[in-house]
Order: structure tokens, then C-alpha cells, then sequence
């Protein structure tokens, strides 16, 4: 039935005063939510309230009363209960007192690294009671069914050239040992054949041992990961084992950022910008030759003052100059750990909210999120490398015997 022109001029002075609006609206959205659950009801019963009829199947015995978070405030609703079966309203979830507008506020808050905490005030700002520390991590394990779909993706569908490995740490509750314990994760990026960047996969694990990254990098593997070219990762002995024995055929390029800390360890703190900027000049020339020319010039350079950091870079040189036997247009990208590092950092702060994880599986689930959006963010940003450039890197590849031949894991 319509409204009179009365009654509508009554509702929009009522909606017009702030106050008394935000009640106006709160209260109709509970006459609303209250009617659809006893039409639901009546629906389930076979009858409505004081109804004769021959399709009723129970009767109505008292109701439970339930408070529904929304945008509109606290609703306080009364859910009817059955003398026989039961009976739940299709508009509610059990368990759960929160609408789905807020249900993916609270997982946005979560995946942006908003603290449980803060995430209580927000629900408060918006007209809802507050929520607990159980309830936000309950509502986040929905996150869960997402994050297992992204990480179990198929990664046939092309190749990756250049693959990205690196690992950080984070703080989770080991209830086994009764103590708090450091966990590593290891993240895999990787450019395609196309020039996109992808995230590959996550994982948690005790250390950087051998065993983890072989599992890891196996696992990609058995999702279609092919086509790599060139490996790109710190030093650690159990990635570069790892990565000999699974990934056969690429070359693998030692991260300059981390090399070049290695480097400095050995020299006087006096000295050590000056070692730093002979260093970088070595990356400042575009060819090959004149890029390998320069490493050994410095290394001479160094030998009679600092010895031990001349011995390193006789030590590192094929390891940290794998980058020039491919395109100069990607040399920037690939010479370093640093388009992941950047990536880290991002987890890191997110991480660093939380402080100490309660399982493995809380790590998963927000690190895992965290890169699930960041692929999605990668699937529609230009392309990291262009067409043109990955065109050479293939056709330098497959022509070259030069190029073929530093295409082998070192050793």
C-alpha cells in the first residue's frame, strides 16, 4: 500500500534530522530483516502464526534472539524456534553476526594490515557493537578456500624465463613446543614469455634448508612451471642446491644487493664507499665484454689493499654477471633480488601488524592474500618487459651457441 503525501512529509523530516534518521533508518532495516525471517518461517511451518492449515508440518516454540551487524546499526532480531526440526533464516549466516558488507570490510582490513584491534573500532564506526579478536580471525579463515585456489593455479599455461626466489621471516606460536619460533616463507615471482610478471607460489617452512626449497621448487614444477632461463636469488646454499638439482638448464644470477654486503663485510668501514662505488660502476656500462672488463680491473684494484674482498669477486664473477648473456633491456630487472625485496617489504609490513602468527596456516592465509592481490594488481599493469624485448631474449637464446652455453647451472 502506498504512503499518504502525510505520512511521506512525517518520513522525510524524520530522515531530514540526523539523529533521529540514523534511528529511522536502523529501525526499518530491523522491520524489514524481521519480516523477511517470519516469512521464511512461514514458508518452513507451512503456516503462519495462529493459521489453520493442512500443510503445517510443526509449530512455532518461543524464539532466540540474535543481534545482526550492518551499515545501519545493531539490529536485534528474534529468529523462531521449532518444537520439531529447526529452522535458520537464509538472510543470516550461523555463526557469524555480520552482514556481508562488513564480512568483507573486515577481510579487506585484514589483507591491508589493519590490526584486530583497529579492526574493532572500524565496525564500531560503522554503527555495529564491535567485534572480537576470535571472530575477526574466524571471519578471516574465509579467506582460506581463495588462497588455496590461487596457490594450487596451473602454471602450464606459459613459460617463465626468469623466475624470482627469495624467503623472510615471521614469528608463529608453536603450540608442540610451547614457545614462540621463526618460520620461513619463501615467495616465487616469475616474468612470462610474454613479458608479465606473475606471483608462482608461497610456503612456509622451518629454515632455507636444501629439503624445503627442493619441495617447494618441485611443487612448482608439478603445477607446469617451465621454460626458465634464469634463476634469481640471494646465496643461500640450500636454494642454490635446490635449484641445481630441479632446475636444470637455467643459469643462475646471484643478486648483486646481496653480494655486494659480502663484499664490503671484509673491508674497513673507512673504506667501504669507495670499494661500494667502484663496484656499482661495473653495472653502469651496456655491454657485455666492457661489463667483465671492468669486474676484473676492479678486482686488481683491490687485491694489494683488501685481498679478501679481491678473492670474493674472483670467487662471484661468473654468479653475479650471469645477467649479461641476456637482453640489455632487462639487465636492471634481473641483475638483483630487488623487484621481490619490494614485494617483501610489503608483506613485512603486513606481517609485522600481527607480530606473532598462531599457526602456519594464519601465515598462509595472509601472505597469501596479500600476493593474491598482487597478481591480480600484475595481470592488469603494463608489461614488465616489453614484447620486443622478449623477443630478442628468445631469438639470442636460440641462436647463440655463446649464450647456450652459459645457460647451465654453476657450480
Amino acid at each position: 500500500m502506498a504512503l499518504s503525501e502525510s505520512a511521506l512529509s512525517e518520513l522525510l523530516v524524520a530522515l531530514s534530522d540526523r539523529e533521529r534518521g540514523v534511528d529511522l533508518v536502523r529501525e526499518l532495516a530491523q522491520y524489514l530483516a524481521q519480516e523477511l525471517i517470519e516469512v521464511q518461517a512461514t514458508q518452513a511451518i507451512g503456516a503462519a502464526r495462529y493459521e489453520r492449515s493442512d500443510e503445517r508440518v510443526t509449530e512455532r516454540n518461543g524464539h532466540r534472539h540474535r543481534v545482526l551487524t550492518t551499515k545501519a546499526g545493531d539490529l536485534a532480531l528474534a529468529i523462531p524456534k521449532l518444537r520439531q526440526g529447526s529452522f535458520f533464516p537464509s538472510i543470516l549466516e550461523p555463526r557469524r553476526r555480520i552482514d556481508q558488507a562488513l564480512y568483507a570490510v573486515v577481510m579487506e582490513a585484514y589483507v591491508s594490515g589493519v590490526s584486530t584491534r583497529s579492526v574493532d573500532a572500524l565496525v564500531e564506526s560503522m554503527g555495529g557493537t564491535g567485534i572480537s579478536k576470535s571472530e575477526v580471525s574466524r571471519i578471516c579463515a574465509g579467506l582460506d578456500e581463495r588462497v588455496a585456489a590461487f596457490r594450487n593455479r596451473t602454471l602450464g599455461h606459459v613459460e617463465f624465463p626468469y623466475v624470482y626466489l627469495d624467503a623472510i621471516y615471521v614469528h608463529v606460536r608453536d603450540d608442540a613446543l610451547g614457545q614462540v619460533v621463526s618460520r620461513a616463507i619463501v615467495v616465487a615471482t616469475g616474468v612470462t614469455a610474454q613479458g608479465q610478471r606473475e606471483v608462482l607460489g608461497v610456503d612456509v617452512g622451518d629454515s632455507e634448508a636444501e629439503t624445503f626449497w627442493t619441495a617447494f621448487l618441485r611443487s612448482l614444477k608439478a603445477r607446469g612451471l617451465s621454460g626458465v632461463r634464469l634463476v634469481i636469488s640471494d646465496a643461500h646454499e640450500g636454494l642454490r642446491a635446490a635449484i641445481r638439482k630441479n632446475l636444470q638448464g637455467a643459469s643462475w644470477q646471484r643478486c648483486r644487493v646481496h653480494y655486494v654486503r659480502n663484499l664490503l663485510a671484509p673491508v674497513p668501514k673507512a673504506h667501504q664507499e669507495m670499494v661500494a662505488a667502484a663496484f656499482r660502476s661495473i653495472f653502469a656500462l651496456t655491454t657485455p665484454d666492457d661489463v667483465a672488463a671492468r669486474w676484473d680491473e676492479v678486482a686488481d684494484t683491490l687485491t694489494d689493499r683488501f685481498p679478501k674482498a679481491a678473492a670474493l669477486m674472483d670467487s662471484a664473477r661468473t654468479d653475479v654477471l650471469a645477467f649479461t648473456a641476456f637482453p640489455r633491456e632487462h639487465w636492471r630487472q634481473i641483475w638483483s633480488n630487488n623487484p621481490l625485496e619490494r614485494l617483501n617489504k610489503e608483506i613485512r609490513r603486513r606481517t609485522n601488524v600481527v607480530g606473532i602468527f598462531p599457526n602456519d596456516t594464519a601465515v598462509i592465509r595472509l601472505v597469501g592474500a596479500v600476493l593474491a592481490d598482487q597478481h591480480d594488481e600484475w595481470a592488469v599493469a603494463r608489461r614488465y618487459f616489453s614484447e620486443a624485448s622478449m623477443a630478442k631474449l628468445y631469438a639470442t637464446c636460440d641462436t647463440d651457441p655463446a649464450v647456450t652455453a652459459e645457460l647451465t647451472p654453476s657450480t
